[in-house]
């Protein structure tokens, strides 16, 4: 019997080992299928919405083509090429200003020209509005002070106009092109600047023939997603009476009762998107950019002062007044002069329900950005990285796309429920998906699982292989590995992803509208409701507490950029 136990440990050693391989093979292989199962989900809307393309609605798209679809065209065009030189004005040029010059406030401008991107563009059109129309302060106040009588004796620029339109895209939008271009410039190498100051360029030439044309390709994916969000945007439009293809998709499906014509416009704003990926990704084609290590020398920056330091503290103050200190400070002045309008009609029940969505919205998004991430870092083939990036691809797809890309089937099959239920049952259960928050979840997570899964993966790829690797060799299964190790090592980067997914959920209005159950509004959705009618003060106190909501992530990632820099440098 004592020879006995040697080979009975050794028997069981080798069960254990593997049953516990085997375990692990299992879980692999599931986090793979996990992988392709949510890139389906995924591709689901877009399917969807592709494949109306064939169906046969002549009739209403000749009305259209007769109407309204030259002008969603041009319109949405005329709004791309104006966001884009504005953002790319603004972004670029503070880029260059708070990284390569000093001046009074250059360092704190280095985080505050991030904030108004908490900002949604509708809530600047809505502030802009009720302060610059006839009867606003500005007008009022310059007709009290030159002495003029009516609007004949003046002119004024009208802000509810497609050039406003612009306007708020662009102090709301800029900040995607000014990060993107100051990491740019950030990881230049100091020696290529050096270089051509040594040439005899001046700090213009050195701009203009070196720096812009090495950031390139980081400016290039700025722009490409501030123009996808000025085409996701509805609020902004609608509100100034631009007809774009989101007010052709809403009006379509809504006004005239036409779901396929509605799919069919999608398709068109698709192919708008698909543009601007391609465009993008041609502006680097066969253009390789090296960067020697810049990690160590900090480049020499040039000392502004006088009138120009002046001129460059001026740059970088006005997109961040115009962008967020004046309309915030004009929403708190109604929301806290007018306490009964602004915080009353059912305020806390508005937020109850915007926490609900964006908390649930979050934590499954994170959830399945875990599922992703690691299926790809334990499945690092070509088939799990392309269905990792169809998972992500929602991103770039307008929340009106997704939203008729969604409901489409889901009605469909309440449908189906429906009927099946009245003759077995011989009731109706009613419209148990899109009659629910269900779907306008899931058109969240296609919208928004981008954003969380970007952050994960950052956070997962600053951990070392051989971590797992010693994991594995203590026994833990993938699994386990996941909850046990990489999970607490992460924390910082799945807290950002949950907070930028809760507030890009807090802000969201194309898909919240179409998609939301029957009195069940949320605080974007009535901001727009308040503004449609004109009753701004009521506006007020769901407006601000969007925009406070929008500058916690803001301010945190500002934190970690400048944390990182300081850690390089």
């Amino acid at each position: 019997m004592p020879r006995l136990r040697p080979l009975a440990v050794y028997l069981f050693n080798s069960w254990a080992n593997g049953w516990a391989n085997g375990r692990a093979v299992f879980q692999e292989s599931g986090f793979a299928i996990a992988t392709w199962l949510i890139a389906a989900l995924v591709c689901l809307p877009v399917l969807v919405v592709l494949g109306s393309v064939f169906a046969d609605t002549s009739e209403i798209w000749a009305h259209l083509a007769d109407t309204v679809l030259t002008k969603y065209v041009i319109n949405s065009i005329v709004l791309m090429v104006g966001v884009g030189i504005g953002v790319l004005t603004i972004g670029v040029g503070t880029a260059w200003l708070v990284t390569m010059c000093q001046f009074v406030g250059s360092q704190l401008f280095e985080w505050a020209l991030l904030l108004p991107l908490a900002a949604p563009a509708y809530l600047l059109a809505y502030t802009y509005t009720d302060w610059l129309e006839y009867y606003g302060p500005v007008q009022t106040g310059l007709r009290s002070l030159f002495g003029w009588e009516s609007a004949t004796d003046y002119w004024f620029p009208n802000v509810r106009s497609i050039g406003g339109a612009i306007a708020m895209f662009t102090l709301t939008l800029y900040p995607y092109v000014y990060m993107l271009a100051r990491v740019a410039f950030l990881e230049q190498s100091v020696c290529t600047i050096e270089a051509s100051r040594s040439l005899g360029c001046s700090p213009w030439r050195s701009f203009t023939k070196v720096a812009m044309p090495l950031a390139r390709p980081a400016i290039m994916a700025g722009l490409s997603l501030a123009l996808m969000e000025t085409l996701n945007d509805f609020g902004t439009v609608q509100y100034f009476s631009v007809v774009t293809f989101t007010t052709g998709i809403y009006r379509t499906w809504f006004g005239m009762g036409e779901r396929v014509a509605a799919a069919q416009l999608s398709a068109m704003l698709m192919l708008f998107i698909l543009a601007l990926i391609l465009l993008e990704r041609r502006s680097r084609r066969q253009a390789q950019y090296y960067q020697a290590n810049n990690s160590v020398k900090t480049p020499t920056v040039y000392q502004l002062s006088g009138f120009r330091g002046a001129l460059a503290f001026f740059a970088c103050i006005l997109p961040i007044g115009l962008g967020l200190l004046l309309p915030g400070g004009l929403l708190a002045q109604m929301a806290f002069k007018n306490l009964d309008q602004a915080w009353g009609n059912q305020f806390g029940e508005l937020v109850s329900n915007s926490l609900i969505l964006a908390g649930l919205t979050a934590a499954i998004a994170l959830f399945l950005s875990l599922i992703l991430a690691y299926g790809q870092r334990l499945n690092n083939n070509r088939y799990i990285r392309m269905g990792v990036r169809l998972a992500a691809m929602g991103y770039g797809i307008p929340g009106a796309v997704i939203a008729v890309g969604i409901l489409i089937p889901v009605t469909r099959l309440d449908n189906v429920i429906a009927s099946w239920a009245k003759a077995a049952l011989n009731s109706s259960p009613g419209l148990l998906i899109s009659g629910s928050i269900t779907a306008l979840i899931f058109a969240y997570l296609v919208r928004f699982l981008a954003v969380a899964l970007s952050s994960v993966e950052s956070g997962l790829g600053k951990i070392r292989p051989n971590l797992d690797d010693a994991s594995r060799s203590l026994g833990y299964t993938p699994t386990e590995t996941l909850v046990k190790v990489h999970t607490p090592l992460m924390t910082g980067s799945l807290l950002t992803a949950i907070m930028l997914v809760f507030v890009d959920v807090m802000k969201e209005l194309p898909a919240t509208l179409v998609m939301r159950p029957f009195n069940f509004d949320t605080l974007a959705v009535r901001v727009y409701q308040y503004a449609s009618d004109e009753r701004l003060v009521e506006a007020a106190a769901p407006a601000l507490t969007i925009l406070l909501a929008g500058l916690i992530p803001v301010i945190v990632l500002s934190w970690q950029i400048r944390q990182s820099r300081q850690v390089r440098q």
